[in-house]
């Protein structure tokens, strides 16, 4: 399966997949916060206008209150109401006849307020006094309505529904006589026609509008556009209600005045009904930026991807073995500079090939001359091996001791890389430079000295065969050998132990060179070319590209040289202890 879609994983499908999907989690994140954060600002604004709604609502029953506490209180403070409750207090019951003068009173009172229905007075003993009827107070409300009355001392107290009509409400209002300091004199009880208190607007229909609740202190429904439903109303807290699987916002608003409380339950669906709209805006939206998006994101991928196609095809003609350079140009940067690095990499491989070539030949040749050189080394130690026995027969032990050193001169010196290790220990390096010095003391005599210094732990370092016996030799040669007299070579082997390497100087006591000699000599060897000292610089040379070869960064420098007239000269180098390239 995941063959057959292999084709298709391409750097332009790959472009255009992550373009794609970082546009529409983009895309879908900006949609959803903005339907959220429109929805939440809809449906605040909708709370603030059913608010506002109910505070209206809430304002126009203070009014209706106000106005009944206004009536009643006309009623109570009336001279002639006042001075008959006077007299009932005094212990003169009032007449028949006072009693039907109250009618034209309460008419004339009832006729300013279409709302209330009727009055009615007790005294207090709770005996009506208006309108003749047998029924006390008592048996008329219950007796924590009168005890209410009494606690407000003259203030409206709201009792409700009717409990003999439920058509109309009743509030219960205490006389206090002003001629006895206000002292109680009697009770008005006022019916309150139930259409009087009503909300100004009913909704057409309430399931789609919500319902409204006029709620008393007690939290008892005064009124209400239920109808006959049963709404079970929020706890203060609640901010949405479940009426028959329907969710419902709640919006209420307490009266200081009367402490009742407006509800208004508003359906969360009509608040947000012009959400629907957003969606589908921004649903449209999204898919118009999708398609542009993918557009440009088609447009982008093949402009990238056109100049590497280009070039790829041009590097399939290098695996053929046909190195060209790719001349297409890019209006991208990083594309020029991708072709602009292939054409360096072509022209560069085009040099090596040729360079490898030519060292090839040169190699072959020098292999040649080497073999015809060597002739066979074990026919030349077989060689001196029987000039020793021969030697030894005669007597000649100081040469014959000579020929052993310089047969193991040349074992140590002749070697074919490909089946010895080209790597050899401090130890075994020195042995050879001191059979060397063994060999130049025949010819020098006593002329020549020689020191070797080292430290036992370091004899075991690994380093590359012939590296430090050159520049013996080049010091013998060329220090003690023009020199007039005595003259020493000393090795010195020293550990640096700041740098992990060990410092390895060749040191001969000669005539030494001059400034201009050591800064030519210095030059030479950092351009790569043969010096020449005196005739003879190949060891030098040969020394420090070696260094070069087998250490590579672990040798920053190569060969150090320091000499003086008259003084001798010092070649050093350093090494690092665990060895170079292998």
């Amino acid at each position: 399966m995941l063959n057959k879609f292999a084709k298709y994983n391409t750097l332009r499908n790959q472009i255009s997949a992550v373009f794609l999907l970082v546009i529409m989690i983009v895309l879908l994140f900006i949609g959803i916060m903005t339907y959220h954060i429109v929805s939440s600002v809809l449906k605040t604004n909708a709370e603030k206008q059913i608010q506002q709604t109910a505070i209206q609502a809430s304002g126009h029953m203070d009014a209706l209150y106000q106005q009944i506490d206004m009536l009643t209180s006309q009623v109570v403070t009336d001279a002639y109401v006042q001075r008959l409750f006077y007299e009932e207090v005094e212990g003169k019951p009032a007449s028949f006849n006072q009693r039907q003068s109250i009618m034209q009173i309460v008419n004339s009172y009832q006729a300013y307020f279409s709302g209330v229905h009727s009055f009615e007075l007790y005294s207090n003993t709770y005996e009506r006094l208006f309108p003749l009827s047998e029924k006390n107070l008592v048996e008329r409300l219950e007796t924590k309505w009168i005890r209410k009355a009494n606690q407000g001392d003259g203030r409206l107290v709201w009792i409700g529904e009717d409990p003999s009509d439920e058509h109309y409400f009743l509030v219960l209002r205490r006389i206090n006589l002003m001629d006895r300091w206000f002292s109680p004199g009697g009770y008005l009880v006022t019916r309150v026609n139930r259409l009087y208190i009503d909300f100004n607007e009913q909704p057409s229909d309430t399931e789609e509008q919500g319902y409204m609740f006029l709620l008393d202190a007690d939290q008892k429904t005064i009124i209400s556009n239920a109808g006959n439903m049963n709404v079970e109303l929020p706890t203060q807290h609640e901010q949405t209600v479940t009426i028959n699987k329907d969710e419902y916002l709640v919006v209420t608003h307490t009266s200081k005045m009367t402490d009742w409380t407006t509800v208004i339950l508003t359906p969360v669906d009509a608040l947000t009904e012009d959400t629907a709209v957003l969606r589908t805006a921004i649903i449209v939206s999204g898919a118009i930026g999708f398609v542009i998006f993918f557009l440009s994101s088609l447009f982008l991928s093949t402009m990238i991807t056109r100049p590497i196609q280009k070039l790829t095809k041009t590097m399939r003609f290098s695996t053929l073995g046909y190195l060209q350079s790719n001349p297409g140009i890019s209006s991208t940067v990083e594309i020029n500079e991708l072709n602009d690095t292939y054409n360096q990499l072509v022209e560069r491989n085009t040099h090596l090939i040729q360079v490898v070539y030519e060292k090839e030949i040169l190699r072959s040749r020098t292999e040649l001359k080497a073999l015809q050189a060597q002739i066979n080394p074990h026919f030349l130690f077989n060689t001196l091996e029987a000039l020793y026995w021969s030697l030894e027969e005669k007597g000649e032990d100081d040469v014959a001791e000579l020929v052993i050193v310089m047969a193991d001169l040349f074992r140590y010196t002749i070697s074919n890389p490909e089946k010895e290790n080209e790597w050899v220990t401090i130890k075994d390096e020195l042995n050879h430079i001191e059979r060397y010095m063994q060999i130049m003391a025949w010819r020098f005599g006593e002329r020549l000295t020689w020191k070797l210094e080292v430290d036992e732990q370091d004899m075991h370092v690994k380093i590359p065969k012939l590296l430090i016996q050159p520049l013996v030799e080049n010091a013998v040669l060329h220090g003690v050998g023009n020199k007039n007299g005595e003259g020493m070579v000393s090795v010195l082997i020293k550990r640096l132990e700041e740098t992990s390497t060990l410092l390895i100087s060749v040191v001969d006591d000669g005539p030494g060179m001059s400034e201009d000699t050591v800064k030519r000599l210095v030059e030479s060897l950092k351009e790569g070319e043969v010096a020449s000292i005196k005739g003879n610089g190949m060891a030098i040379a040969n020394v420090n590209k070696r260094l070069q070869l087998y250490y590579k960064e672990d040798v920053a420098n190569g060969l150090s040289i320091q000499s003086q007239i008259g003084k001798g000269t010092c070649v050093s180098f350093e090494i690092p202890r665990d060895g170079g390239v292998r």
